[in-house]
């Protein structure tokens, strides 16, 4: 597998191979989907993300340097960051906390509050984005797609307890941080 591995990368490199590009892709599509998936929890935007992922590779793999990482290394170093914009992102900001608590807000608060309570959520995930890449997930996972601290235990393969401490010092972070705000 090892010496197919290169000749896809080499065409690809070379000479942008279709076949190669597909053939690299249809090989890591299942462990890199299910890398992300791990990290959402949400199928489509998974699908969506690793298609994303794989564009990305294919763009920038003339970058990849076999002396310095192997392939599946970079490839995981790709996805990581993909999914750090992902989360750090205006539009799943915008689409997952702000449209979950716009509508509640402008309606039950009128629209200046409403629209001070955009601001505070944006600065907020201005804070969040700055915290390491599992604390962001779990708070992500708890907070906006509201799942059970054992679904995302299960789905980060780690302790339930740790998943608590951890967002439970996030949220003591934010209400330090935004003066004691409800979570």
């Amino acid at each position: 597998m090892e010496k197919n591995l290169k000749k896809w990368i080499r065409a690809i490199q070379k000479k942008a191979d279709p076949a190669a590009s597909n053939a690299l892709v249809t090989h890591y599509y299942k462990e890199v989907y299910a890398y992300v998936y791990k990290k959402t929890l949400e199928k489509e935007l998974a699908m969506d993300l690793t298609q994303d992922i794989f564009m990305n590779v294919l763009e920038t793999i003339h970058q990849f340097n076999d002396r310095k990482a192997t392939f599946r290394t970079w490839l995981y170093q790709v996805a990581k960051h993909r999914m750090v914009d992902y989360y750090r992102s205006k539009s799943h900001r915008q689409q997952n906390l702000v449209d979950t608590l716009e509508e509640d807000t402008l309606e039950a608060t009128g629209f200046l509050d409403g629209l001070l309570m955009k601001f505070r959520i944006e600065e907020i995930e201005a804070f969040i984005a700055t915290l390491d890449e599992q604390r962001q997930a779990i708070f992500w996972l708890k907070v906006v797609r509201q799942k059970s601290f054992k679904e995302i235990a299960e789905h980060l393969e780690m302790p339930e307890s740790t998943i608590k401490t951890r967002f439970y010092t996030t949220v003591k972070l934010v209400r330090n941080k935004f003066g004691g705000i409800a979570i």
